[in-house]
């Protein structure tokens, strides 16, 4: 129990001489099927192996609960190693994972000699010189969860996972944008630019050097370069003994503070989300498809006439179950056709606008322009539009006069039937 409360008051993860803390020697070595991991001083955090799609990942986890939570992933975007790969702490200082003999995977990239590592009470894995300076440490490396004592300063971006057990970079980022101290959630393939922003701290123009912190108790704020508060996304004041608090910006694109009650095992609640809508994340229905929410949870669909290119991911978005091009204008095809689908935002990528029209002009506009897919049309404004269409989803404002007319080829013909074509992207 002390070393666990020497975890909740600690307020820095500046470690001195004098904090408690594990010693890894140079030549220490981990193994997935061995000795897998190393502890922080209260076993409350390991750093090493842990188990993710065939094979195992390396990384910064919660260990000692039933449902083991990571927090940092080494390399992440590379495939999972099998058991019998080593991570091994070279005499030279190097931290490299051998996954076939004669090739070492760099796992940090150090500043100078390295000496010693240890995984902090903090959830910190730090590689230190003989005088104890930090060389490298996780903790500057985010990749979608922010620990109590851990920042995240402006123009760092950090990345959601692609999923609960796989945690590869996903399609979502998290950033303070450069000198305007605002902290802004994008779509990963979206520009820094107002028209991807689905979320943001509404902290522009506090000036630069602003940086997101995670208090103890649970208190998530942004800080400017004078070191004044700007602002409390979470209030805080949380209980700390016995409990820990983390931040992730989750698989579906949603920031959320997360407690755990470490004393009761209990698996892990949520405080505070940035978002209530599911749908409102860009990108988390992929090409051609739109996201609806269905008893509060999100779902894709695919815009009429297309068809999920793989069921099981709804990322992979939706392409047409035939190839237009080949039954267009051939014998026994009866032509184009409009559908339309109500209530939906798109990302607006157009080729031709056509303003201070009526819908029936737009739709009219579309089924006789061979470009055109899908025409967009709200308030006397049509934009044509080719395909893939990406970032949909339902708009659930009720004074919502959004029409997509989605151009559908149809064909009696036996040999256009059953094609597919993927659309372009």
């Amino acid at each position: 129990m002390k070393s666990l409360l020497f975890f909740l008051l600690c307020s820095s993860f500046t470690v001195t001489a004098q904090q408690k803390q594990s010693h890894i020697n140079l030549g220490s070595s981990l193994s997935p099927t061995g000795n897998f991991s190393w502890l922080s001083a209260s076993g409350l955090f390991a750093f090493g192996f842990y188990p993710q799609g065939n094979g195992y990942a390396v990384g910064v986890f919660i260990s000692g609960v039933p449902e083991k939570t990571v927090v940092w992933t080494a390399n992440r975007d590379n495939p999972p190693v099998p058991r019998n790969s080593i991570l091994l702490f070279n005499t030279e200082g190097r931290l490299v994972l051998q996954t076939t003999p004669g090739q070492d995977i760099d796992i940090a990239e150090a500043s100078g000699a390295v000496s010693f590592a240890s995984v902090l009470d903090s959830g910190n894995f730090v590689l230190y010189n003989s005088d104890q300076e930090i060389m490298w440490q996780s903790f500057d490396h985010p990749t979608d969860t922010i620990l109590p004592t851990q920042r995240l300063p402006e123009n760092r971006g950090m990345f959601s996972s692609v999923s609960e057990t796989d945690h590869s970079t996903g399609i979502f980022r998290l950033k303070i944008m450069l000198g305007d101290g605002n902290l802004v959630q994008f779509p990963k393939d979206g520009a820094d630019v107002p028209e991807y922003d689905y979320w943001h701290s509404d902290t522009s123009l506090t000036g630069g050097n602003v940086s997101l912190n995670l208090g103890v108790d649970g208190h998530l704020y942004l800080l400017n370069n004078a070191g004044f508060n700007i602002k409390n996304i979470t209030e805080g004041g949380y209980q700390k003994e016995g409990m820990i608090y983390f931040m992730r910006l989750d698989y579906d694109g949603i920031i959320r503070l997360y407690s755990r009650n470490l004393t009761k095992k209990s698996s892990k609640s949520v405080l505070w989300e940035s978002l209530q809508d599911k749908c409102v994340p860009m990108g988390l229905c992929g090409y051609n498809s739109f996201c609806v929410l269905n008893e509060e949870s999100p779902e894709c669909r695919c815009l009429p006439g297309f068809v999920p290119v793989n069921p099981g991911n709804r990322t992979a978005g939706c392409e047409r179950n035939f190839r237009s091009e080949s039954c267009i204008n051939r014998p026994g095809t009866v032509g184009s056709s409009i559908q339309q689908v109500e209530n939906t935002v798109w990302e607006d990528s157009s080729y031709s606008d056509l303003s201070q029209t009526t819908k029936e002009v737009c739709e009219r506009a579309c089924l006789s322009d061979g470009n055109c897919e899908v025409a967009l049309f709200s308030n006397g404004q049509c934009s044509l539009q080719r395909l893939p269409l990406r970032f949909g989803r339902r708009d659930h404002n009720t004074d919502s006069k959004n029409i997509a007319f989605v151009k559908l080829h149809t064909t009696p013909s036996s040999d256009c039937i059953d094609h597919k074509e993927v659309a372009a992207v």
